[in-house]
């Protein structure tokens, strides 16, 4: 069942809003997202969170820059998806700049699995020889890594976000916004934010110790284009604070101050890097910088991402769009076996499904697709290769999938030997045999956290859009902004007569959309507008009520507005 909501706006706040210079229809659309102060919206870095609040930042900052001193050799222990890409650049950049010897080793997924685990530390210590390991968007589980790189005489910083479980690794220094005592405001920040704040706290510890009295500081605003990208592609909750680091980022990839590798993104994907928005950054670099960790070897993104020679960077940038080529068959395929399997399988609260032959790379993806099309938390799972299943999950809003996966391994000891991850998101390590015990204990505990209407799907709206409102300058305004997990993009939601409709590039419906210019029903005339509904290629009936966003499509040099529809019923549905 298909729940349409109309978000709530507070009145009083919006006109306060509209007062402080916001035009009306912004000021509805941010006061329903609490947004109570237009300061709120200010890209200033003035804004920023200051370092400091982050805890034990200064003290990791002078530990690096007392290493910088001594010339000791850093590595960076990077995660295979674009939030490690990202802060694995934004450190070796950094570093760099900063006068450290620092490399970095990012593990195959395929061979050593996630975070720092005693198989990868032993590789540093046999490939690069490190005095210390630096982890970048892990590490906060790996009490068994930690303890090898201890054992072999390398001290190990860890920079992560995710939720830590009850015991902490015994690192040299830890920095982690969730970590116990910590009371950075924003829980939310991505694992590119945190390394970005600890070279914040590097530059002001050296500024302290007088490294530039006779050199310019290295310039950290030129990495916020790569803030940005790993901050929406992680989809972390925008907060103000995340929502200021990623306008910041977008405002530099519209100077044309983009990194090399960023630009060769957006290129390889046919898109303009000068018109950069958060969707882009989440739907289009973002998953070409995924496909190389989840197909091959992340090294190749960090390397995109690293290089200022615009021309290696292309051709980094062509081979990870080629990746995310086949990374779609693939998941195309996965889906048709999933589905299938689905059909087999009778309805509960949750959905689990393996099968040996997908693609531990890809399932992920396969997981966010089912949850999309079935709206109950899920679990693909794929043979490890090892004896072992990896299982990637995503999550309903009623369903804290971290926490369920806690309570499934206090309950059932031996069952899950990993897990870790978010509220939305997270993943485990099952005993090949194991994946029927694990179906029963997760349904079994989300039937005690769920209710039978958390599994009802709503599509959450702005309601209708007055046709004054349904304007190029307000789809311009929108595409200007900040949105993503927590911040979600305005949706509206209205009826339509359909007054002509086609296919077009095989699989999606290309449309021209009627409605009264009256939004109380007054025969004024009507309004007719032109529209696009994606991977859907069946026709749709005469009468409409549809959910969408408003675009401006650019297309041979001009720009007009588009309707982006997401979600379609008959108008007496």
């Amino acid at each position: 069942m298909t729940n349409i909501v109309t978000r709530p706006i507070d009145t009083a706040l919006a006109a306060q809003l509209v007062g402080s210079g916001l035009s009306p229809f912004l000021a509805r659309i941010y006061a329903a997202r609490g947004i109570r102060d237009q300061a709120q919206l200010d890209a200033d870095l003035k804004r920023l969170i200051p370092p400091e609040r982050l805890l034990n930042v200064g003290a990791m900052a002078a530990l690096l820059a007392d290493a910088i001193a001594s010339g000791k050799k850093l590595l960076i222990v990077a995660d295979y998806d674009a939030d490690g890409a990202t802060a694995c650049a934004v450190g070796l950049r950094a570093l760099r700049g900063c006068g450290a010897q620092v490399d970095y080793l990012v593990p195959n997924r395929f061979e050593y699995g996630y975070g720092l685990t005693p198989e990868i530390v032993r590789l540093a210590a046999e490939q690069k020889k490190p005095d210390i390991l630096i982890t970048v968007d892990n590490g906060i589980a790996s009490i068994d890594g930690v303890a090898e790189a201890n054992r072999l005489g390398m001290k190990v910083l860890v920079t992560d976000h995710h939720l830590p479980g009850d015991a902490l690794p015994d690192a040299w220094c830890i920095i982690n916004p969730n970590q116990p005592g910590c009371e950075f405001p924003s829980k939310s920040l991505a694992g590119v934010g945190v390394m970005f704040y600890l070279m914040l706290a590097l530059r002001a510890e050296l500024r302290h110790r007088g490294a530039y009295a006779e050199k310019p500081e290295p310039n950290l605003g030129a990495l916020l284009d790569l803030v940005a990208l790993g901050t929406v592609a992680d989809v972390v909750r925008l907060d103000d604070n995340n929502r200021l680091l990623v306008q910041q980022g977008l405002q530099r990839m519209r100077a044309g101050r983009a990194h090399a590798g960023i630009t060769a993104l957006f290129n390889a994907a046919g898109r303009d890097v000068r018109r950069a928005g958060a969707y882009d950054l989440g739907f289009v670099a973002g998953p070409r910088l995924n496909a190389a960790g989840r197909l091959t070897d992340m090294s190749l993104g960090i390397e995109c991402l690293t290089t200022d020679d615009p021309i290696r960077a292309g051709d980094i940038a062509r081979q990870l769009d080629q990746l995310n080529r086949q990374r779609r068959d693939i998941e195309a395929d996965m889906q048709e076996s999933a589905l299938a399997r689905v059909e087999d399988v009778a309805p509960g609260y949750t959905l689990s499904l393996y099968d040996p032959q997908w693609h531990q790379g890809v399932i992920g993806i396969l997981a966010s697709r089912l949850r999309e099309r079935f709206h109950r938390p899920t679990f693909a799972f794929a043979a490890a290769g090892n004896g072992e299943l990896k299982g990637s999950g995503r999550s309903i809003t009623a369903l804290h999938l971290r926490d369920a996966l806690d309570l499934v391994s206090k309950r059932h000891p031996q069952l899950i030997l990993r897990f870790g991850g978010h509220a939305a998101a997270a993943g485990l390590s099952l005993r090949e045999g194991a994946f029927d015990d694990f179906r029963e204990a997760f349904e079994a505990v989300a039937r005690e956290l769920l209710t039978p209407g958390d599994l009802d799907r709503e599509w959450v709206t702005d309601g209708p859009l007055p046709p004054e409102d349904m304007t190029l300058a307000n789809a311009a305004a929108i595409a200007d902004a900040v949105w993503g997990q927590g911040f979600p993009e305005p949706r509206f939601h209205d009826c339509f007569e359909v007054a002509a409709q086609r296919i077009v590039g095989e699989r999606h419906l290309k449309l021209r959309l009627r409605r009264e210019a009256s939004p109380l029903g007054e025969r004024r005339g009507s309004q007719l507008i032109d529209a696009m509904l994606f991977g859907h290629a069946d026709p749709l009936p005469q009468s409409i009520a549809a959910t969408y966003r408003l675009s401006a499509n650019h297309y041979n040099g001009s720009v007009t507005l588009q309707l982006i529809l997401e979600h379609w019923q008959t108008q007496d549905a």
